[in-house]
């Protein structure tokens, strides 16, 4: 029985496990990540698994897919089977994997090329509802994206073919530099001003000619005011409005469906009962409801709640008004209750609980943990430049002594006037107590194998990091004590929460950036794995006085190695690398060499993808989230009075339209596996 009732719970937990395993064999199946570094100079022979190891996990996770798409074509019935573009994509990436699986089986495992690897996020996608609405909110922006995105590539083009003829080769070799560094050709005109958009390659690409003529200045600086700071931001005013517009349609569809379900629990539960008027008033027993509700399973605060509710109510009836009221507890935030504080009969124990339970005994507590880090930071200083035969660890290593003897007063006083369930009770204690515990254990260590402090003290180094660095490093975590002031200031604390807000509801946008992020790393491995090799082109080198040196910017001079395509995570933080745009241009001039000029078509889509659609829609989310708190803050309501968790759907909660009666009972009317009495 307990089983059955938990059965949606173990689905979950089975379904997202099985996702992040097949998506983390990318790691560990051929080409393998698990090498220290990825320097193709320096890389190791990575282990990699032999051949039916990792084919047999994913076996397992196809057949856990196949059960669960099996389940939900069953549930839902054959007619609305064929309607669920989602479900029937899902059967055509079960079928295309499964085929590719079978082909690498049969080539045992010497195929270079596995379609199904870039399809597995699409698990991921299929088994989230807010990714798929995100996604398709960016499609229903896409129309209005491509028209700005066609302007922007105009834009583009007029100032490639005006610089190609403004910059023309001419007799003067000196002169020519601005033809021989960026606009050679048209490819690499383009390539030159696409990177100037994103500001990347400014302003190495205008020197050669201002330092030529002043004048020239001119044509770089309209190409970018005119494309970085009015294209690219009508841009990102274009997704946020279209984000928001959308999304708000998509949440206003998702109330509609919860109150309809809400009213169709109490049409189900209802019963023609007497009210305190003389009329016939439609509602809910409350005894009845109390007993489905000891059934169903939610989240304890707000069943507690809701039980609370119920049980209070006048008459032991629910009208339906109040039966919907009643679930309006599932989108609260309950405040949690500390326990109490213990209570002391003696006098001197009563003002020991007051002086180190007082607020002002936290703010001590800043202060000192500012002092131990403003003198961490001085010895650091002034250690910098000194040989180590010359450092004298004794005032660092009495500091450490000092701060961690208070730290652990401090702990020990807190539990004492706070009680052990009450200190453990809140997050930023927490923190506080396991920090203090580890620089107690690291400092009690640090003595026992290199005695106490004294002067020209110098514990040697044992390893990457020996104790007493480790020790010196920990304490710089005391800084993370003046987040807890945070709340105490009124527009910190509004930034604050918005970022939190953000944390909380950056699920769906992080799954997609994981997606897209997965997909191109995968194709990346198919079209550039092995394409790297060092100095592999000398067209690079350039000879000076008869030595051979590397030209300055690219790949090689500037030792980008590790950044390449050989394995799964070299190629995820190659791919962030030209995410963040700042010296991407020196990936395409590196791969167009060691591949194909063609490689910089799979560039530039990861930069539109990643750049421009992602982080775009990342400031969209920013801004809602900072727009409703500060619209909540102008309505003067304090941030600990709201009882409502910023979600993306209480997001809107101002603007949203509750369903009228007549639209609910119309819908459920037309349900047509709900036969309603009247």
């Amino acid at each position: 029985m307990v089983l059955f009732k938990n059965l949606p719970v173990v689905r979950t937990w089975v379904l997202s496990l099985t996702i992040t395993l097949i998506l983390a064999l990318a790691f560990i199946e051929t080409p393998s990540s698990l090498t220290i570094t990825s320097d193709i100079r320096y890389r190791g022979t990575a282990w990699e698994p032999s051949c039916g190891l990792t084919e047999s996990i994913e076996l397992i996770c196809f057949l856990v897919f196949i059960a669960d798409v099996s389940v939900k074509s069953y549930l839902i019935g054959w007619e609305e089977f064929r309607k669920t573009k989602w479900l029937l994509a899902y059967i055509l990436i079960l079928v295309v994997s499964l085929i590719d699986w079978t082909v690498s089986l049969s080539f045992y495992c010497t195929e270079t090329v596995r379609i199904r690897r870039i399809l597995r996020p699409f698990f991921l996608l299929q088994n989230s509802s807010m990714m798929k609405k995100t996604l398709k909110c960016v499609n229903s922006t896409l129309p209005e994206m491509a028209s700005v995105v066609l302007l922007l590539a105009v834009h583009l083009c007029l100032f490639t073919m005006f610089g190609m003829l403004l910059f023309a080769r001419s007799k003067d070799k000196q002169q020519d530099k601005e033809w021989v560094g960026y606009f050679h050709n048209l490819p690499d005109s383009l390539t030159s001003l696409l990177v100037l958009l994103t500001t990347a390659n400014n302003p190495d690409v205008m020197i050669p000619a201002y330092s030529k003529n002043r004048a020239y200045s001119i044509f770089f600086i309209l190409f970018t005011v005119l494309g970085n700071l009015f294209l690219m931001n009508l841009l990102t005013a274009i997704i946020y409005n279209q984000f928001r517009g959308y999304l708000l349609k998509s949440v206003q569809s998702s109330l509609l469906r919860r109150r309809l379900g809400i009213r169709a629990a109490f049409e189900v539960l209802c019963s023609l009962k007497q009210g305190p008027v003389s009329t016939n008033e439609l509602c809910v027993n409350a005894n009845t409801l109390l007993q489905v509700l000891q059934k169903v399973e939610m989240d304890s605060c707000c069943k507690q709640a809701i039980l609370r509710t119920v049980r209070s109510c006048p008459h032991g009836i629910l009208s339906a008004a109040l039966f919907q009221k009643l679930f309006d507890e599932l989108d609260k935030d309950p405040v949690k209750q500390h326990p109490p504080k213990p209570e002391y009969q003696s006098p001197f124990l009563q003002k020991v609980q007051f002086a180190f339970g007082h607020h002002y005994f936290g703010y001590l507590g800043n202060i000192v943990a500012l002092a131990n880090i403003v003198s961490i930071c001085v010895i650091l200083v002034m250690d910098a430049d000194k040989q180590l035969s010359e450092r004298d660890d004794y005032f660092l290593g009495a500091i450490n002594c000092f701060f961690i003897l208070y730290y652990l007063l401090e702990m020990l006083l807190k539990i004492l006037a706070m009680g052990f369930k009450r200190y453990l009770s809140y997050p930023s204690n927490r923190f506080d107590g396991l920090l203090t515990l580890i620089l107690l254990v690291l400092e009690i260590s640090t003595f026992a194998v290199y005695g106490f402090p004294h002067p020209g003290w110098r514990p040697e180094m044992m390893g990457l990091l020996s104790l007493w660095d480790m020790v010196r490093l920990v304490n710089m975590l005391i800084v993370f004590r003046f987040l807890r002031i945070i709340p105490n200031m009124k527009f910190m604390a509004l930034v604050a929460s918005t970022l939190l807000d953000l944390v909380k509801n950056l699920r769906a946008f992080a799954g997609l950036l994981v997606v897209v992020f997965y997909a191109f790393a995968m194709t990346g491995i198919v079209l550039f794995k092995g394409a790297v090799v060092p100095m592999g082109n000398m067209s690079v080198v350039s000879a000076t006085s008869g030595n051979s040196t590397l030209k300055c910017g690219t790949y090689e001079q500037l030792e980008y190695w590790p950044n390449n395509f050989d394995d799964f995570a070299a190629a995820v933080v190659t791919l962030w690398d030209v995410m963040v745009v700042n010296n991407w241009q020196v990936f395409l001039d590196a791969f167009s060499r060691y591949s194909s000029p063609w490689s910089k078509v799979y560039f530039v889509a990861w930069w539109l993808i990643s750049s421009v659609i992602w982080v775009n829609l990342f400031v969209a989310l920013l801004l809602e989230n900072f727009i409703h708190k500060w619209d909540r803050h102008s309505h003067r309501q304090s941030l600990s009075e709201i009882e409502y968790q910023t979600t993306v759907e209480l997001m809107f909660r101002d603007v949203l339209e509750e369903p009228t009666e007549e639209e609910l009972m119309e819908k459920l009317h037309q349900h047509p596996h709900l036969q309603l009495c009247r």
